[in-house]
């Protein structure tokens, strides 16, 4: 089965790519820490409820998206590509 924070981590890249950025410029852009948020993508580590709460601020979705195993990427994308043209 499955950990959490693999799961966690994989979102967070699934959503990383969707910005069409490499860890240090994501984590750049968001004034992240790169070395911390790579574990975190990795499912290394694992992350306080608040973080994830600020970093699905910053990324524009629901902070239940990082826990989903079973994304429907297609539709995720097409959602935040659509909240990324209002900015």
């Amino acid at each position: 089965m499955e950990k959490v924070q693999e799961i966690v981590g994989r979102n967070l890249k699934y959503y990383r790519y969707q910005y069409g950025l490499s860890q240090e410029k994501f984590y750049e852009k968001f004034g992240l820490n790169y070395k911390y948020l790579a574990s975190v993508e990795c499912g290394e580590v694992n992350v306080s409820i608040e973080f994830l709460a600020n970093l699905a601020k910053l990324l524009k979705i629901d902070i239940r998206e990082f826990f989903n195993p079973n994304i429907e990427r297609k539709i995720v994308k097409k959602r935040i590509d659509e909240k990324l043209k209002e900015d």
